[in-house]
């Protein structure tokens, strides 16, 4: 196991670890969902707000679900089998749902992710499931890019890595500014994909960016 994969892993237990212990039972958090009720002016008790507790919690368990999954276990099982097979690999236009951790709004959007194998290649569900792990947390958008980046370059030890998301934020078109039809474009490269600028523009041209 390589020194990066190694952190990687542990960094990893004991993110889980920590999320584990600080998380309050399901009666607290359906406590805390009436008080916001109670905040914005409505009545937890009326009829229509008596469930809605229970389902806010239970969507949550949806929404954030990335906290407790294990992204270096996804990527780890590989084929080597591939018959010299040495060029990019990609998967485009990804959709995922995310939420922003400054209001916990939803970013809506897709992603591109891209690889140069060596030797090695993984399942390309693979690739959406490593999305859906950081997507599902509170996130910002810059900071997932380089998740998702990082964890492929340090599993699967790739010659190069290459990340593009374009997401709209709700905390942007919905509240403050609300300016509507504006997206955000970030982007993660590694390896070859930073360094020859072949490689690069091979990644945007076939994804549609350059």
């Amino acid at each position: 196991m390589t020194a990066s994969r190694l952190n990687l892993v542990q960094q990893i237990d004991k993110d889980r670890e920590d999320a584990l212990a600080r998380r309050p039972s399901r009666e607290d958090a359906m406590a805390a969902v009436r008080t916001l009720l109670a905040f914005a002016g409505d009545d937890p008790d009326r009829e229509g707000l008596l469930e809605t507790p229970d389902r806010v919690v239970r969507s949550w368990d949806e929404f954030f679900a990335g906290y407790f999954e294990d992204p270096v276990e996804i990527l780890s099982r590989t084929f080597e089998e591939t018959d010299g097979y040495d060029e990019m690999v990609i998967l485009r236009d990804i959709p995922f749902n995310s939420h922003c951790e400054h209001h916990i709004r939803p970013i809506i959007g897709h992603a591109h992710i891209a690889y140069l194998p060596n030797k090695r290649v993984v399942g390309i569900s693979k690739l959406a499931r490593i999305l859906e792990v950081y997507a599902k947390r509170l996130q910002i958008q810059e900071k997932m890019t380089a998740q998702i980046a990082n964890a492929i370059n340090d599993v699967l030890a790739p010659k190069g890595v290459g990340v593009v998301i374009e997401a709209t934020h709700e905390c942007m078109t919905t509240r403050g500014v609300n300016k509507q039809g504006v997206s955000m474009v970030t982007s993660t490269l590694l390896g070859t994909f930073k360094q020859d600028p072949r490689t690069r523009s091979e990644f945007l041209r076939l994804i549609g960016r350059e």
